[in-house]
């Protein structure tokens, strides 16, 4: 009687299968199963202050598209669009041209970069108190300034019209050198043959750069537009310390009316509805961008 030979590839595969099981299992716990409850209850009235609940059906649903959430979930889409383009821009736009400025390999130019850099790496609760005394209206530093030039102070964080714009002050100074050392490492990677063979047919700096530098970057820049527009759309920490949501729901971003509902209105029927809305909205967004992105993206260097 002849012995069965185990094949190698299927003991090669099932060690490679038994080595993922334990992620997937954790993924499951921590990641699937949270998705399913948050949809279940959805479909409840769970209020926390009456500690009671029981399946309504679609009444959610219909109370955030067709009746009193409905205003607030448009305001807090249109702030957190207004934010997502603002940090986007100081991000992308900001970042680059930081990256062009001090594309320099000197020691000067490399303390510099670190100082731009730095911000990033100091954490968004210290980097938001410090911010509450700079835009102070009575005491805070920057209204100091602007009157030593004449300008009257500013409620920056009282006035309904500058408020998002302070909160993009903070994201600004954090985002922006990351923005800047990405572009940077990207720019080292592209060949210098390109701008010599450029240079020989009389092109200059202008050419090179939308011709060469922009579309060779054009992979860096998905990248950031993909990263920096997902966590954008999940900024909660900082409208939290400086303006917690306000005045009259003026920075109220998504994160912050789900946690409104959740935390001071004790809704998590509600809070549930309005995150599973979030949820699908970022997917379907960032499928587009990389559907989109695919034909206009440069992948050799």
């Amino acid at each position: 009687m002849k012995e069965k030979r185990i094949n190698p590839r299927k003991v090669s595969a099932f060690k490679d299968f038994a080595c993922v099981v334990p992620v997937l299992i954790f993924l499951a716990i921590f990641t699937y199963y949270p998705i399913v409850e948050l949809v279940r209850i959805s479909f409840t009235d769970w209020n926390l202050l009456k500690d009671t609940w029981q399946y309504v059906g679609f009444k959610n649903w219909e109370w955030l598209f067709n009746g009193s959430g409905t205003k607030y979930l448009w305001n807090s889409l249109r702030v957190t669009v207004l934010y997502s383009i603002g940090e986007l821009t100081i991000t992308i736009v900001g970042g680059m041209i930081f990256a062009l400025i001090f594309n320099r390999m000197n020691k000067a130019f490399a303390a510099m970069r670190a100082i731009i850099f730095m911000p990033k790496y100091v954490a968004m609760s210290s980097a938001a108190v410090v911010f509450l005394w700079i835009l102070n209206t009575d005491t805070g530093i920057l209204n100091y300034f602007l009157s030593l030039v004449g300008i009257d102070p500013v409620d920056w964080l009282g006035n309904r019209n500058t408020a998002l714009i302070s909160v993009l002050m903070l994201t600004g100074w954090r985002c922006i050198g990351y923005g800047m050392m990405i572009y940077l490492s990207a720019m080292m990677g592209i060949s210098t043959d390109y701008y010599e063979a450029a240079s020989l047919d009389g092109a200059n700096s202008v050419q090179k750069f939308f011709k060469i530098t922009l579309p060779m970057l054009s992979p860096t820049t998905l990248f950031l537009f993909v990263t920096t527009f997902i966590s954008s759309m999940k900024v909660f920490q900082s409208v939290d310390i400086l303006t917690q949501g306000g005045p009259y729901r003026s920075t109220e971003v998504f994160v912050y009316n789900i946690y409104r509902y959740a935390m001071v209105d004790f809704r998590m029927d509600r809070a549930s509805t309005v995150a599973i809305f979030f949820f699908v909205l970022l997917l379907l967004v960032t499928v587009a961008t990389m559907k989109i992105s695919k034909g206009n993206v440069t992948y050799d260097s």
